[in-house]
């Protein structure tokens, strides 16, 4: 799946049903990367797919705990293998693996939630400029030549706009453990609730190490740096369409133990609190800094 667009992330979360026949279980095509390897937040919207497809569809996914246990291969099949851990009343849990070669690249862990009414509040998105008066990350690169810029500037099914300056590929000029970024996929999406679900998961891997390098002025370009997520957890709190603008309001923590910890909250423009998301990342300085 060498598509880069909107119409490629919705083609490469459609999984194929297993040759064997097994209604739990599923493949999936990968996004081609640079780098080779399945982009994180891919494999956990297919992960959130293929569980929901096994989940009565009036029950939508209210939270994900994952691990990242290898690389994956952008070139391998992905099987999904789904796990039906219980159905209850109101609630329904289902394991997820993701298996490349016989062995997981992801291990999830998925519940789902029969809508209910209870005790509502919410915390408060903050006071930011508005994602059109915010450069895209293609315009923010156009005039910048460098292998760095080149791999965001490349067709993506996500306009991301920064209220500040990413440390994609420069450190940021003040440290700061905060940061907030508009989100919104590129096109028109279905009017399916899950798999908006999904695509959010999916843009919610984006950035969510970033502020952990902005802290001690490091950049994801930095030469000898190297990172990967260990884990990923999300709680989806209310409905959401991710082809709508969303406020990504993001933190980090703690560093420690050559791991970085990320959190984030994912507002709509009107200010409605729609997700939180955590992850933590490994994080290795070059030599030359530790």
């Amino acid at each position: 799946m060498d598509d880069g667009t909107l119409a490629g992330l919705l083609a490469t979360l459609d999984l194929h049903a297993d040759a064997s026949g097994d209604p739990d279980t599923f493949l999936g095509d990968s996004q081609r990367q640079p780098w080779g390897r399945v982009f994180g937040g891919q494999v956990l919207g297919q992960s959130i797919v293929a569980a929901q497809r096994t989940v009565d569809p009036d029950r939508p996914i209210h939270s994900m705990h994952g691990y990242f246990l290898r690389a994956g291969d952008d070139l391998e099949p992905i099987t999904f293998s789904v796990e039906r851990l219980r159905d209850g009343t109101s609630f329904s849990a289902r394991r997820v693996q993701a298996l490349q070669q016989g062995r997981p690249i992801l291990s999830m862990i998925a519940s789902f939630q029969l809508p209910a009414t209870g005790l509502d509040h919410q915390a408060l998105a903050p006071d930011v400029p508005g994602p059109e008066s915010l450069p895209s990350l293609q315009d923010r690169y156009q005039d910048v030549q460098s292998e760095a810029t080149v791999r965001w500037r490349r067709p993506r099914p996500f306009d991301l706009r920064h209220v500040d300056e990413p440390v994609f590929v420069r450190a940021a000029q003040e440290p700061a453990r905060r940061q907030c970024v508009w989100m919104r996929a590129t096109g028109p999406m279905p009017d399916d609730p899950a798999l908006h679900s999904a695509v959010i998961a999916y843009a919610s891997d984006y950035s969510m190490l970033e502020p952990v390098l902005r802290a001690h002025g490091l950049a994801f370009a930095d030469s000898g740096l190297k990172m990967a997520s260990l884990d990923h957890a999300m709680w989806f709190h209310r409905p959401a369409r991710a082809d709508e603008w969303l406020l990504y309001v993001l933190e980090s923590p703690s560093a420690q133990g050559a791991r970085g910890l990320g959190t984030g909250q994912i507002f709509t423009r009107d200010g409605v609190l729609v997700a939180t998301v955590a992850q933590e990342g490994m994080i290795r300085l070059p030599r030359t800094q530790g």
